[in-house]
């Protein structure tokens, strides 16, 4: 199975990491939060990403681009132009690349990405700004057993994004940023059919309007409920919170050895 993981944002509300690089190539314990959110899914045995690119993408192809480099030892003969890499430490992935545009919108980004995706039963779907420990194998399983067209992961954050009213295993409305009450929220994390991609009107379409709204009208939005670790990276007040889980040794979402 693949996972498609959306990566080219502007990350405003993070300017003061963002403008040198993208929100999610922004480290938390030394390494992007987008290698972490990689690890999370290959620990659940998806090896397979489509990155969308677009602000500053260039930084996520130069990473990858020399990964071996950012990963283990590595001794340079000036001598004889040649470099030698010690302790392989590589991850079984393959990732793609898209550039899918500085100004898109989150769902104008995925359907960029259809061809890479359109023969799949299934792909996962999230954002590169969210990390948490969500049973993803379960989250799939999980919707297979709804038969729906797409499932979304709904979790209790400390920030309002998403708000989802549910009955029983079923979404029956969606409200992007809602005001109010403390509602479970999109955590991302979603499982879909490449079918969705169709309720996408343009590059300006956002995921998060109308074709979610238009899934949970139909009765094709099933919700996963997650009720343990997830936060968003939205802020510098976000990333220094994720940062001392990590320094402490208490980092939830660290799945992998």
């Amino acid at each position: 199975m693949k996972a498609v993981i959306l990566a080219g944002g502007l990350g405003t509300r993070l300017c003061e990491e963002t403008y040198i690089k993208p929100k999610p190539m922004v480290e938390i314990g030394g390494k992007p939060i987008l290698w972490h959110i990689l690890k999370t899914y290959s620990c659940h045995g998806i090896n397979e990403f489509i990155i969308c690119c677009g602000y500053k993408g260039y930084i996520i192809k130069e990473y990858f681009a020399n990964y071996f480099l950012h990963m283990s030892d590595v001794t340079f003969d000036m001598a004889s132009n040649k470099m030698h890499v010690h302790e392989n430490k590589a991850e079984p992935w393959k990732v793609t690349l898209v550039d899918t545009g500085d100004d898109s919108g989150t769902g104008g980004r995925l359907k960029r990405v259809k061809s890479y995706v359109q023969d799949e039963e299934l792909f996962c779907f999230t954002y590169g700004d969210g990390i948490g420990n969500i049973d993803i194998t379960e989250s799939i399983k999980f919707h297979r057993r709804q038969n729906t067209l797409a499932t979304i992961t709904a979790t209790y954050p400390q920030a309002k994004f998403g708000a989802l009213k549910t009955s029983g295993s079923r979404v029956v409305s969606f409200q992007e940023k809602p005001k109010g009450d403390n509602a479970m929220v999109n955590g991302g994390y979603f499982v879909l059919s490449p079918k969705v991609i169709d309720y996408i009107d343009d590059d300006q379409t956002g995921w998060e309007q109308k074709p979610l709204e238009r899934l949970a009208g139909e009765g094709q939005l099933a919700v996963f409920k997650h009720e343990d670790f997830w936060q968003p990276m939205d802020t510098l007040r976000d990333k220094n919170y994720l940062e001392s889980l990590w320094v402490s040794g208490y980092a939830p979402w660290k799945i992998w050895e």
